[in-house]
């Protein structure tokens, strides 16, 4: 059997320890590119509820800081972690700052923008809070603009757990 690609791939958590996608094989992946300054930040809460409430059926919310966008997210790692702590009692995992876009893009990003394009065909991921779900087999299923709200998406994670 096969692994997907998204399993070959290896992240870095905010304490900065090593974790490999393939950890989360088996799983419903809703990823997302998040930023502490934005006007979607408030979104964290919805990402926390559905995490809360589906989380033990199989869903695991993955958080990936960025300032890629108007300087947003400029904090290093742990007032990162301790913001969304603190504002709104995160605990799915969140992992080091990183680059969606441009050159130095993580390789995870490049493969989520291959496999769910944006408008039009877009490779770009436009803002924070770009959305991102892949089902149990590690195919990427589906991308959501920043301006879907977690609750708005939670029939399609159902539909996959």
């Amino acid at each position: 059997m096969t692994t997907a690609p998204i399993y070959d791939i290896e992240v870095t958590d905010i304490k900065g320890q090593s974790r490999a996608m393939a950890d989360y094989a088996g799983k419903v992946l809703l990823i997302v590119n998040t930023a502490s300054k934005c006007g979607f930040t408030p979104q964290f809460e919805g990402l926390q509820a559905l995490y809360d409430e589906l989380g033990e059926r199989g869903l695991e919310v993955l958080g990936f800081p960025c300032n890629q966008f108007m300087n947003q997210d400029p904090g290093e790692n742990g007032q990162i972690s301790e913001f969304c702590s603190l504002n709104y009692g995160v605990s799915f995992p969140m992992f080091s700052k990183l680059q969606v876009n441009g050159a130095d893009a993580h390789p995870l990003y490049r493969l989520l923008k291959e496999e769910a394009p944006g408008m039009m065909g877009s490779k770009k991921v436009k803002w924070n809070f770009t959305k991102f779900l892949v089902n149990r087999d590690g195919q990427v299923v589906r991308r959501y603009p920043p301006t879907a709200k977690p609750e708005a998406i939670r029939d399609d994670i159902v539909e996959l757990l």
